[in-house]
């Protein structure tokens, strides 16, 4: 390795990327173009950043194996950036492995991470915790070793662990402080502020209060029936019932938990139900059928009794009723969720991440955007979406997958 090039790599891993690109920005061979491409990465330039890894992993040989799987995690660490999650995850895992054979175990690590926080956007959250699972055995620098905590905070967080969350937060503000790395420190204070924020709200004796994330995993843990329309379903101690795919049943559900104990009137029903002001008997026989089938499904979890006015809810071995709410309003929290994170994303991306279609994605951002909610950026495949950052609550319960349950 000349002179140069090992000047450039040093002033990289001091995050001087202007020094850096001074000594190799004029040369177009493969360590230049990998240096110069992890530089414009750590300056925002993405697109360019990207394009330049993949001319240095394609411009080393065959017998460079190592060199072309560091340029292969680079690349990936970008698109993660870019929120791009079209490539396939094994040219990834392919790279881990031939550093891990290679004895390059700083950037074997640096590669897990890498793919654990890809699954994590994704709201993969079983395979995010598998792919950190080795990473808790071994003592780890402090600069890795607050990254790895920080995912781990938030596959917890996102799991409502609380006393796993509180204990990785600790473990990284530990690791914080020995790597010396503001970003990293921002993002642990960002971490715990998070804790204290309202993250939903709950109806109680006719009025919204707010709960912070203790609140809700105490409520949830609680045995109450919970009808929570951050999931779009029902929760009884361990017993879960997604509703996200019957969004009439989950209206009608919901209306009838929030009019407990007492009966919800069956025009109020309907009007709630089929978005529609003047019921005939056509709705009337609909309300019969759809509440037949929320009676079905709902079996063990609550009854749902006729009366005069209309229908009541009769959870099971007398659990109390609780509705939980977003902490923001519209039907649209889950995608404001994801664009909050400061970050510009692809239709195509965010429709993988809440495992939608694109098109329904395009419809919701087009209305989103109406309302002045989001703003696009670029045009036609170039174009992405973002938000402005929410401020005085947590969105994190609308993420994909925030609640595994069962």
């Amino acid at each position: 390795m000349d002179s140069l090039i090992s000047a450039a790599a040093r002033a990289l891993a001091a995050g001087d990327a202007l020094a850096a690109l001074k000594r190799v920005a004029l040369r177009d061979d493969p360590p230049a173009l990998a240096l110069r491409g992890i530089a414009l990465a750590q300056l925002g330039e993405h697109p360019r950043a990207r394009e330049l890894l993949k001319r240095a992993a394609r411009g080393f040989g065959a017998h460079e194996a190592l060199a072309r799987a560091r340029c292969v995690v680079a690349e990936a660490e970008v698109a993660l950036a870019m929120r791009d999650f079209a490539g396939s995850p094994r040219a990834l895992d392919t790279a881990m492995a031939t550093l891990a054979g290679c004895g390059d175990a700083g950037n074997a690590l640096q590669a897990r991470l890498i793919a654990a926080r890809r699954q994590l956007l994704l709201g993969r959250l079983d395979e995010a915790a598998a792919t950190l699972a080795p990473v808790h055995a071994q003592p780890l620098p402090p600069l890795p070793g607050a990254v790895a905590a920080l995912l781990v905070a938030e596959l917890a967080l996102r799991s409502l662990r609380m006393a796993e969350v509180q204990t990785a937060l600790a473990r990284a503000g530990d690791a914080v402080r020995r790597a010396g790395v503001p970003a990293l420190q921002a993002e642990v204070t960002e971490a715990l502020a998070l804790l204290e924020r309202p993250a939903a709200r709950r109806l109680a004796e006719g009025r919204w209060l707010p709960l912070r994330l203790q609140d809700v995993a105490e409520l949830l843990d609680s045995g109450a029936l919970v009808v929570d329309a951050c999931r779009h379903g029902l929760r009884a101690g361990a017993q879960w019932l997604p509703l996200a795919r019957r969004p009439i049943l989950f209206t009608l559900a919901r209306a009838l938990a929030e009019a407990w104990p007492g009966d919800a009137d069956r025009d109020a029903l309907i009007a709630r139900a089929f978005r529609t002001r003047d019921a005939d008997e056509t709705h009337r026989a609909r309300l019969r059928v759809e509440i037949g089938r929320l009676r079905a499904l709902m079996a063990g979890l609550a009854g749902v009794e006729a009366t005069a006015r209309g229908f009541v809810l009769k959870p099971a071995d007398g659990r109390p009723v609780a509705v939980l709410a977003p902490p923001i309003d519209g039907d649209q929290g889950d995608l404001i969720a994801l664009l909050s994170d400061g970050a510009a994303w692809s239709t195509s991306a965010l429709a993988l991440a809440l495992g939608t279609s694109q098109r329904n994605v395009q419809r919701a951002l087009a209305e989103l955007e109406a309302a002045g909610r989001v703003r696009a950026s670029g045009q036609t495949r170039a174009r992405r979406w973002l938000a402005p950052p929410l401020t005085g609550f947590t969105t994190i319960l609308l993420l994909p997958a925030a609640l595994p349950l069962g």
